[in-house]
């Protein structure tokens, strides 16, 4: 097969050059005598349908559309070099004259049926089946009535139908090689039939085309597909051609070459391109260039005719135009991002769209205001009939804000705040209405990415929400605390030892020995008051840090909570002097918190505590070599509380058991910035 396909490729691009080499040498004037055009352009759009049919070919050498393609590549550049012979050899007597006529004349009606054959085929290869399966028969019998009435008609009937006689330079070649002699009068009526035959025979295979695409899915609704966007964009090249006749010679080979690729394309991999989207950007880009045509030949023509009242035609027609490219130019261009942004969304313009998102972001009162902005701007700024932003929160709960609906699958975009997912964007699984090209992934990329800012910035505003509530809770219920201890336990006391010592005065003459006991008593609880404000102290700030500083302090609470055969080391720079007191504080709850589990549960041998200033930040390092947290315990309330004292700060704590032995507690407690004066 892979002999067949370099065939194939190797006679179409023969054809080719013999094509354009005799066109070159035929004078046009000769060409006009003959009234034969140039053959090049057909022998383009054979080489255009043999390539992608030999590439088929090789690639699935048993598939029908494969030898399809290449034998119609043939058919088209063997009937460019029969013309371009014939014109070459008529004009120089040659040889071979009669049989190039035949071959362009009479057989190349039969490319007419490549058409309808392609079709009834598609994409299988084989003829529908049921009914479509008769459809097929009745096209291919009509579109075949009018190759072969043209093969077998005698010439005279031809160029009567035609209504010019057979120029002069070929009235001396045999014209009817394989002529059908019928009665008078059938061959016209015959050739009548078969011409008003073909248009409807190509209706039946568009049909059969049709019913085809109904039945179809998956892969073969796919190739369905792409032979819809062929023949689309096959009809938009017509309408301009029909705007523009003098194109209709170079946009030949291109359209059916463009054919022949997408074909192909289809039949070997349906899924190389989302031809969904292709499809929408064919009817987009389509309707707005001829919106813009319309206008400008309506306003183009309108000038020329409100002119052409004072001026001569020629004249009018050209201040016309200067006036409709200087006025109108600008508008134009206008009208274009008009017609554009009504159908695309705002995507031309991705600063406005970022920018309006992020001043909308602004005025937003509540995260569910935020979500709704986001949704609101990826819809209009893609034109997307539907658009969701979920946002995850840390309790598990999820936040959802959406605009539109969709019946269909969708397609899911992270959400994602310095490399933690945060949330999602839904959009419809077939995406904006046109392919999205690389400056509209960059601005979606852009618009998403303001989603998680919004997000992190909601998440902060509730962080922080809970915060002032935490701190306020908290400062109540110490205030509670400390007011319990003063009016239950402290003052009674201090007022129990004013009526002792009361008492003792006045028994102190009377009987020195009971007014004695009183003030025993007295001393004792003005003790025991002395130690509860000790304690009242010690909760509120530990005194140690203050006389003794931090590192001073662990070594004291080390040295009570110290077991027997335990060794703990602390070690402290001279950096930890200035440190603010709640880092102070919090640093000393986690290592008397974590020697507490040393001593209670670890049955380690050596503790090691590590206070160090390290990059704007108090770490903390409490090792030990004991039994270490077996896998699957249970977090306690201490290890809890050791995170919770570093999370206020904006810290972390971390606990871990790097080896079969012991246990690591990391804490990193950052230090505020310190302010500069100017």
């Amino acid at each position: 097969m892979k002999k067949a396909a370099v065939a194939v490729v190797a006679v179409s691009v023969v054809a080719l050059v013999v094509a354009s080499v005799l066109d070159l040498a035929v004078p046009s004037a000769y060409r006009a005598e003959i009234d034969s055009d140039t053959a090049w352009n057909a022998a383009l759009a054979g080489l255009g349908l043999a390539v992608p049919g030999a590439l088929l070919l090789h690639r699935m050498p048993r598939h029908p559309i494969a030898w399809l393609l290449c034998l119609a590549g043939t058919h088209w550049s063997l009937d460019a070099a029969a013309c371009s012979w014939l014109t070459y050899s008529s004009l120089h007597d040659l040889p071979g004259a009669s049989t190039s006529f035949w071959i362009y004349q009479r057989l190349g009606a039969t490319l007419m049926v490549w058409v309808p054959l392609l079709l009834v085929l598609y994409p299988a290869g084989r003829l529908p089946d049921g009914r479509w399966r008769i459809a097929a028969y009745v096209s291919l019998t009509l579109s075949a009535l009018m190759p072969l009435a043209v093969l077998l008609v005698p010439s005279e009937v031809a160029q009567g139908r035609a209504g010019v006689p057979m120029p002069e330079p070929l009235q001396e070649l045999n014209l009817d090689p394989l002529t059908l002699p019928l009665p008078d009068g059938w061959w016209p009526a015959l050739l009548d039939l078969s011409f008003v035959a073909l248009p409807f025979g190509m209706l039946v295979a568009f049909a059969v085309v049709a019913g085809r695409f109904r039945g179809s899915a998956g892969e073969d609704r796919l190739r369905m597909r792409w032979l819809l966007w062929a023949a689309i964009v096959n009809l938009l090249v017509v309408g301009g051609v029909q705007t523009v006749p003098e194109l209709s010679d170079l946009a030949l080979g291109p359209v059916v070459g463009f054919t022949g690729v997408v074909v192909a394309v289809a039949i070997a991999r349906p899924r190389l391109l989302d031809i969904d989207r292709l499809l929408g950007s064919t009817f987009v880009y389509a309707a707005l260039a001829a919106t813009v045509l319309v206008v400008d030949a309506s306003v183009l023509a309108l000038t020329g005719l409100l002119l052409g009242q004072s001026l001569p035609e020629r004249d009018a027609a050209v201040v016309a135009l200067l006036l409709v490219s200087i006025g109108y130019g600008p508008l134009r261009h206008r009208l274009w991002l008009l017609s554009r942004r009504l159908v695309l969304g705002r995507r031309d313009d991705p600063y406005r769209v970022v920018a309006g998102l992020a001043e909308q972001l602004e005025r937003s009162r509540s995260e569910e205001d935020e979500l709704l902005t986001v949704a609101s701007a990826v819809a209009s700024a893609f034109k997307s009939r539907f658009v969701s932003v979920e946002v995850d929160r840390p309790d598990g709960s999820r936040l959802i804000a959406g605009l539109g609906t969709v019946a269909g699958e969708t397609t899911t975009l992270p959400i994602s705040y310095r490399g933690e997912p945060v949330g999602r964007v839904i959009l419809p699984a077939g995406g904006p209405r046109v392919a999205l090209s690389p400056q509209d992934e960059r601005l979606l990329g852009d618009m998403v990415r303001q989603a998680a800012i919004a997000a992190r910035h909601a998440h902060l505003l509730r962080e922080l929400q809970h915060s002032r509530e935490q701190i306020v809770t908290a400062r109540e219920e110490e205030r509670r605390r400390l007011r319990r201890d003063l009016h239950d336990g402290l003052g009674p006391m201090l007022g129990g030892v004013a009526l002792r010592i009361e008492a003792a005065r006045n028994l102190v003459g009377r009987n020195p020995g009971e007014a004695d006991k009183l003030l025993k008593q007295a001393r004792e609880d003005a003790g025991t008051a002395v130690a509860d404000v000790r304690r009242l102290v010690h909760d509120l700030r530990p005194p140690a840090l203050d006389d003794v500083g931090l590192a001073g302090a662990v070594r004291q609470q080390a040295a009570r909570l110290r077991a027997p055969g335990l060794s703990v080391t602390v070690d402290g720079g001279d950096d930890l002097e200035q440190l603010p007191a709640a880092v102070e504080v919090a640093a000393y709850r986690i290592a008397s918190e974590a020697l507490t589990n040393v001593a209670r549960h670890a049955s380690a041998s050596i503790c090691r505590v590590r206070l160090e200033v390290v990059d704007g930040a108090l770490e903390l390092e409490v090792t030990d070599d004991g039994a270490g947290i077996p896998a699957g315990t249970p977090t306690g309330v201490g290890l809890v509380s050791l995170r919770e004292r570093a999370a206020e700060l904006g810290g972390e704590c971390r606990i871990e058991c790097p080896g079969e032995r012991g246990t690591v507690v990391r804490a990193r407690l950052p230090l505020p910035v310190p302010a500069e004066v100017s």
